[in-house]
């Protein structure tokens, strides 16, 4: 998955109002990244060209279908008028130029509208969510949270066609394995009868239907929550899609009651080396260290939990649970899972957050990144490489060159330490 695109992708979805209900207000803007305008004559002068190449690749790749168990009518009709997808290379291309910061993605993955949508979503299928609910034990606002930032609550479910989608993917072969693993579980959803190949459509990067599950993990988790003897997560009807989404959390771990995270107050002196996903206590061992809920109360016994610090020290707190990581099963980026939990907290009539966000930062581009990492190692402060990721290395390297600037060690990598460091 994001269920579907948590194993490959980051990109973080849009959302706005049901397509069961009358059309609400109009959605927010979309978080997907558009593609630059630079390299797309060029990408479509060649495409005429590659559709040569790409029916040689179709023409050979029938014989590993094939071996894979799919039967020629069915490659037939799943490949019927396909051609190489330049749109699709395009935006595979591109996504790597889009950035966005914490704050900005919150603004619009917990708007007031999406809130709002989100639970008139509640009240429009608040028997089907009971049901689903009482079935998996996943909270209903949780999974019309996922609904709405993976579609616009069904509203945005894509129109690519999947099969060409997948298949211009493996034959482009820059993730050439992984696309043609996904166009394979797609012709057995064909094959199986859940989905006619023309109705098969979801995003440019083979996610599907309400919740986008990719192909593997539709095989692996979705049900058929109605009964059909189809899982049908393309239709108006969104049964399927919803209940495929909770059984999927279940199956990573999923604890009823237990919240994904707490927006906490951390207390002067805080020692900021406790912080990140790696250091776990309970919610007893950080109240005796002087962390609050933000309301000032103490957070209660959810079982193990870890200090998040999204944008470091100028930013939000939180205190996140087992749960946080289930969500992290969809989409692996922080802010993704912040957005679905905070959403979930919105939609079930929770405060928005208390805690401001450093809105005069910028996102790193790729390259500053590697950048600050020269230059952090350059100073002493070595980050074991230079790849342009974030990880722990270069956060521990960033809160010693904090810590010799007499600085708030939170190991944010900030525009400021870069500049710092220039």
């Amino acid at each position: 998955m994001r269920a579907a695109l948590a194993t490959f992708l980051t990109i973080l979805s849009l959302s706005g109002p049901s397509a069961a209900s009358p059309a609400p207000a109009a959605p927010d803007v979309s978080l997907i990244p558009q593609p630059r305008p630079e390299g797309a004559p060029m990408i479509q002068a060649q495409a005429n060209s590659a559709n040569i190449a790409f029916t040689r690749w179709i023409d050979r790749f029938r014989s590993r279908a094939r071996s894979a168990g799919i039967r020629d009518s069915v490659f037939d009709a799943a490949f019927q008028g396909v051609r190489y997808n330049a749109d699709v290379i395009q935006r595979d291309r591109n996504q790597s130029e889009f950035t966005k910061q914490i704050w900005e993605y919150l603004d619009s993955a917990v708007s007031d509208t999406r809130v709002r949508n989100g639970r008139q979503a509640m009240r429009d299928h608040g028997r089907l969510l009971a049901g689903i609910e009482d079935r998996y034990g996943v909270e209903a606002e949780v999974v019309v949270a996922v609904w709405g930032l993976e579609s616009a609550y069904g509203s945005y479910r894509g129109s690519t066609p999947i099969i060409e989608a997948l298949a211009t993917l493996a034959f482009d072969g820059r993730r050439g394995r992984f696309f043609e693993e996904q166009l394979i579980a797609a012709l057995k959803i064909i094959q199986a009868g859940d989905v006619a190949p023309r109705r098969m459509t979801g995003s440019w990067a083979g996610a599907m239907g309400h919740t986008q599950f990719i192909p593997t993990s539709y095989l692996a988790y979705a049900v058929d929550f109605t009964g059909d003897g189809k899982r049908d997560i393309w239709s108006d009807n969104p049964a399927d899609a919803l209940a495929s989404t909770a059984a999927y959390l279940r199956r990573f771990g999923w604890t009823k009651g237990q919240p994904w995270g707490v927006e906490v107050r951390l207390p002067r002196g805080f020692d900021y080396s406790q912080t990140g996903e790696r250091i776990k206590k309970s919610p007893r061992d950080w109240a005796a260290q002087g962390v609050r809920a933000a309301d000032g109360s103490v957070v209660p016994n959810h079982g193990r939990s870890s200090i998040l610090l999204p944008a470091g020290a100028q930013g939000a707190a939180f205190m996140i649970f087992d749960n946080f990581h289930v969500i992290e099963r969809y989409n692996t980026a922080d802010a993704y899972v912040i957005g679905v939990g905070h959403l979930s907290d919105r939609i079930a009539g929770k405060p928005a957050i208390r805690s401001g966000w450093p809105r005069d930062d910028r996102n790193l581009r790729f390259a500053e990144k590697k950048e600050m990492q020269q230059l952090l190692t350059k100073r002493g402060f070595n980050t074991q490489g230079v790849d342009g990721i974030i990880g722990p290395n270069t956060i521990q390297a960033i809160r010693r060159f904090q810590a010799s600037k007499g600085l708030i060690p939170d190991g944010y990598a900030s525009y400021d330490i870069l500049r710092r460091l220039r």
